[in-house]
């Protein structure tokens, strides 16, 4: 069963042994179901872009040395090609460019609480996409 759904905010939610579970609240555009509490979920929604972003915040390069005479190259990818052969950049080399703003799906994620009077559900953990941001929420059998 598929249902759609608006991500609200983070919260958490306590056990009756005291555990804290990080859960996010999803406001469901259909008919929930209180059957749904406990049943695990594939959740799949939009992440948050970044903009155009550097190597070292998109893919985590380390970075030049701060020291040796090195000024202005503390954030700089290095070098990115070869030689006269093959005298080009390789196609999917990691560069700077536009981050997030992805598709992403998460597994393995479990409905923990379900509010039928404000049609609201808690999901553990935290699903991609800004406040407000769609989602879809498979429910497995």
């Amino acid at each position: 069963m598929k249902l759609e759904g608006r991500k609200l905010e983070m919260s958490q939610f306590f056990m009756e042994d005291g555990t804290v579970i990080p859960v996010t609240l999803v406001v469901i555009d259909s008919e929930a179901l209180p059957e749904l509490a406990g049943k695990k979920v594939i959740v799949v929604g939009t992440s948050k872009g970044a903009g155009f972003t550097g190597v070292v915040k998109r893919y985590h390069f380390k970075g030049g040395p701060k020291t040796h005479g090195q000024s202005d190259r503390h954030r700089a990818p290095g070098s990115s090609g070869q030689t006269t052969t093959p005298g080009r950049v390789y196609k999917g080399k990691r560069r700077a460019g536009r981050h997030g703003n992805k598709r992403v799906t998460l597994k393995g994620l479990k409905i923990v609480e379900v509010d039928a009077a404000t049609k609201r559900m808690k999901i553990s953990g935290p699903l991609p996409g800004a406040r407000n941001s769609k989602v879809v929420i498979e429910v497995l059998e």
